[in-house]
């Protein structure tokens, strides 16, 4: 049995898109038969498996999908080709576009944007004004709750790659690089043992220097208190 239905005579329009309204058919995971949810463009936006759901005035169209125990509501939007799923969250105002997903644990909201080919996942939060974009990785502790939160820097590197450093819950910067995962210290000491007398020594301690002026500020900074 399908857990919801769509409501044909209640849409908006979205970049010319018509969103209809869905209702529940049964009941799962705090969701009640007849309770009204927010918009979708198609059944491909919202699975009907699964205790996934859609709230309030939140809105997901395009070829988005949302599945598993994720949820989306306030005023939030999900679009293009961007998956939420697992345990998410995503609500406010926020937005998730392009072919970025949200997933695990993770939740986005308040004004924050997740595009491009960013992942948000683990125990993330992404806030506020933060904007994460790119091919970012964002996950573990992170704590992204405003634009200064989030690096994300490259081509750098013998291959070239792109490297994200990102706040954690502690207001320490933790780096994604390659395979690499962990703290400035811990990023130091590989560069120097991997790239020592190199340009690529010269271009990671540059950036190390810069991901350490931006931690004193998040260590230092009332506003990081969010």
């Amino acid at each position: 049995m399908n857990k919801y239905k769509i409501l044909e005579g209640q849409y908006v329009e979205a970049i010319g898109k018509k969103l209809y309204r869905v209702q529940a058919l049964k009941d799962f995971d705090g969701v009640k038969a007849g309770d009204i949810g927010g918009y979708i463009e198609s059944e491909s936006n919202l699975s009907q498996s699964d205790n996934a759901w859609v709230y309030g005035n939140a809105q997901v169209y395009g070829n988005a999908q949302v599945y598993g125990n994720a949820q989306v509501y306030g005023n939030a939007q999900v679009y293009d080709d961007a998956q939420v799923y697992d345990d998410a969250w995503v609500y406010g105002d926020a937005r998730v576009c392009g072919n970025a997903q949200v997933y695990s644990n993770a939740w986005v909201y308040g004004d924050a944007w997740v595009y491009g080919d960013a992942w948000v996942y683990g125990d993330a939060r992404v806030c506020g004004n933060a904007r994460v974009y790119g091919n970012a990785w964002v996950y573990g502790d992170a704590w992204v709750c405003d634009a200064r939160h989030y690096l994300n820097l490259g081509p750098i590197g013998s291959r070239d790659g792109y490297t994200t450093i990102y706040r954690n819950k502690s207001k320490k910067a933790i780096v994604v690089c390659g395979c690499f995962h962990g703290d400035l210290d811990s990023l130091e000491q590989a560069v120097h043992e991997k790239h020592a007398g190199t340009k690529y020594e010269a271009e990671y301690m540059a950036l190390i220097q810069l991901a350490r002026l931006r931690e004193k500020e998040w260590l230092g900074n009332e506003r990081d208190s969010t």
